[in-house]
């Protein structure tokens, strides 16, 4: 992924709002599912790593790029950013237009 892609997902993952939280479990089984079924609808999620989880972040961003085989875009504060281009889509994320879904 280059910078110019990275920062394209960046821009769309600020309006975005987070759809998981990690808690004090941290990256169990049942989160790795949740995130990797997240990905392949939406391909791009964030997710909120909650104050009572004893890892950093930082940590549970490479874990879950790991085992969700996924690409961390960004991890700002206790906030973490993954896209994984999903199996049904042709194109990747950044090669769509911004205003192709939306009628004149």
């Amino acid at each position: 992924m280059t910078s110019k892609q990275r920062a394209y997902l960046k821009s769309l993952a600020m309006t975005m709002d987070p759809i998981l939280q990690i808690g004090k479990a941290s990256v169990s089984p049942e989160v790795v599912t949740s995130v990797s079924e997240a990905l392949e609808a939406r391909e791009l999620i964030k997710i909120s790593v909650l104050q009572n989880c004893l890892e950093e972040p930082a940590q549970l961003a490479q874990i879950l790029e790991e085992r969700c085989r996924a690409q961390v875009v960004q991890v700002i504060g206790r906030k973490i950013v993954l896209y994984r281009k999903s199996r049904d889509q042709k194109e990747q994320l950044w090669e769509r237009k911004p205003n192709a879904d939306k009628k004149r």
